[in-house]
């Protein structure tokens, strides 16, 4: 389903005091109570407090209009057997009435336009994304100190909330998928390229027996075992986005990897006529060069006669900006933390419940 995420807003001076002055009271209630020294009155004071929390804590988000307006709750038991609250999400015949409502005359009897936007093939997006990921290996592989909280937060993720829904980009079993299938010309990825000669250099050091190599780590300085631990992890990163996924929280975090790292996409990737503009609709194409160089360039593609002209004017115009399509893109951190189980549910904001 569709669904729409909750926007940030700030708590207002008053209710930032309140929840700063609550934390504290609730931290040395819980720490009196898990001590034996509370009184009888404690646990009622304390879920009065955590209540206080909650409800102040919800004021920082608020869905838009149109959120409002579309969608509908969840409301389930969760494995454990709580209460679990999922907000925002839109049926499917509720969002087709909507496409289909976009052509028709408005109430004034004017049709409503519609607006152009930038559009990306599953298969195209499948190759974009596996550049993204040989980007994020090779960079992880690279730095130790990331690489050491992201393994452990992937296993924490496993061992500590075993029935969350949270996923790591790292795949760790450890799960290797090779990069080149969803590739459409693999040879020209530098972030694969310098993987794969990372891959020989250590193929040089380690023993050559597997049988010898627990003994042999053993026996290596703290830096080394660090650096092998970010050559292992960095495997198992993948944030390759196929057609048919269950891993979509697992892509998604691979951004905040990406921005641990402070991966720089356009250091890995080129945008050209062959690596993109060939593979996309001329509306994609014109939208693209409009955000690369502005609404001139827009106009010098859209004067083009054939699209294999427009590809050669979009391939010289991108030529050193650095621009590249969105799926190659670290998203930068946004607050889309969605309501849990321990909001305080607002029934009045989603009268229609999605089935």
């Amino acid at each position: 389903m569709k669904r729409h995420y909750p926007e940030a807003i700030p708590l207002s001076e008053e209710d930032q005091a309140a929840l700063d002055a609550a934390q504290p009271e609730y931290d040395e209630l819980a720490e009196l109570i898990e001590c034996g020294m509370a009184d009888d009155e404690a646990e009622a004071k304390l879920a009065e407090i955590e209540k206080r929390i909650g409800a102040l804590n919800a004021r920082t988000e608020v869905y838009s209009p149109e959120a409002l307006a579309q969608a509908g709750t969840f409301v389930f038991l969760d494995y454990c057997g709580r209460l679990a609250i999922e907000r925002g999400f839109v049926k499917p015949e509720a969002e087709a009435a909507d496409e289909e409502s976009e052509g028709l005359p408005s109430a004034r009897g004017a049709a409503k336009p519609k607006v152009p936007t930038i559009s990306h093939s599953a298969a195209l997006i499948e190759d974009l994304t596996a550049h993204k990921t040989a980007a994020l290996r090779i960079e992880l592989a690279n730095n130790p100190d990331v690489a050491l909280v992201a393994v452990v937060h992937a296993m924490l993720l496993s061992v500590a909330y075993p029935y969350n829904s949270e996923q790591s980009a790292l795949q760790l079993s450890l799960t290797h998928e090779r990069l080149e299938p969803s590739m459409k010309d693999a040879e020209s990825c530098k972030g694969l390229s310098a993987f794969n000669d990372l891959a020989d250099n250590y193929g040089h050091h380690l023993p050559g027996n597997p049988a010898d190599l627990f003994e042999w780590r053993l026996e290596q300085p703290q830096d080394m075992v660090l650096m092998l631990l970010a050559f292992g992890a960095a495997h198992s990163v993948n944030a390759v986005e196929k057609k048919f996924t269950h891993r979509k929280k697992g892509i998604e975090q691979a951004n905040q990897l990406g921005r641990a790292l402070e991966v720089n996409m356009p250091d890995w990737f080129e945008t050209t006529g062959d690596s993109y503009f060939k593979h996309v609709n001329r509306t994609t194409i014109e939208l693209s060069l409009a955000e690369a160089r502005g609404s001139e360039a827009e106009l010098s593609v859209r004067a083009a006669a054939k699209k294999s002209e427009a590809v050669t004017i979009a391939d010289r115009l991108v030529a050193g900006t650095g621009w590249i399509p969105s799926p190659l893109r670290i998203a930068p951190a946004e607050a889309e933390q969605e309501l849990g189980a321990d909001s305080i549910a607002e029934d009045e904001q989603f009268p229609q419940a999605a089935e």
